[in-house]
């Protein structure tokens, strides 16, 4: 699915800023100040069942992260995110979102969340998941997770592994792998995934993102 990945990995919020901290006098740097946004719309193509789009959008100011999802949990069904972003490392850069959301629609629930993306050299990995506690009915809680472990032997383009777990169509495998490939031009991102691709049909998403 998507925590979109999300490029931190691809289609993720730009860097978060570290806050200034209030007991020094120093003035907040000028990115402290500044919005930073994304969204992205995953199309799935899901063998025998119901193809449908997952839109995400985020914004992030300093430590601030801000989001919003559909079909992610469930399809017919909204969710909305408050975060805190942290960042640090040079050679190892390491970013970490924790996020609480709420759920609404077809599912309803409290959701504890994080994103996470861990970079070396030309390798990175990222992951994001969350927790539902499913306010309806407690049997259908379940843990959501997308992560992605990508190469990228240019700017441009990146390719790797994939890995999900959801609840959205009814799948076979608890945990569903695949491969992807993606390319970006400035803003703009295209990332293909091919999930289950020893199955006869594999599923297929598709992502588009946008930072700005």
């Amino acid at each position: 699915m998507a925590i979109v990945c999300m490029d931190r990995a691809v289609f993720a919020q730009a860097p978060p800023n570290v806050p200034i901290s209030a007991s020094t006098n120093t003035p907040p740097d000028a990115d402290d100040n500044a919005w930073s946004f994304s969204a992205s719309a995953y199309t799935y193509v899901v063998p025998d069942d119901r193809d449908y789009v997952q839109p995400t959008f985020t914004a992030d100011r300093g430590w601030l992260h801000l989001e919003a999802r559909y079909n992610y949990e469930a399809l017919d069904t909204g969710s909305a995110w408050v975060g805190y972003n942290f960042s640090g490392g040079e050679t190892l850069v390491w970013e970490l979102t924790s996020m609480l959301g709420g759920v609404f629609g077809d599912t309803a629930g409290i959701a504890p969340g994080y994103k996470a993306s861990l970079g070396w050299w030309k390798l990175e990995l990222y992951s994001e998941g969350e927790y539902l506690f499913d306010t309806r009915s407690t049997s259908d809680s379940f843990f959501y997770n997308w992560s992605e472990l990508t190469l990228a032997p240019a700017e441009w383009f990146r390719f790797g592994m994939v890995t999900q777990r959801t609840r959205v169509y009814k799948t076979d495998r608890d945990i569903q792998r695949g491969v992807l490939a993606g390319f970006s031009v400035k803003k703009v991102s295209l990332t293909g995934y091919a999930l289950n691709p020893d199955d006869d049909k594999p599923t297929i998403v598709l992502a588009f993102g946008l930072t700005f």
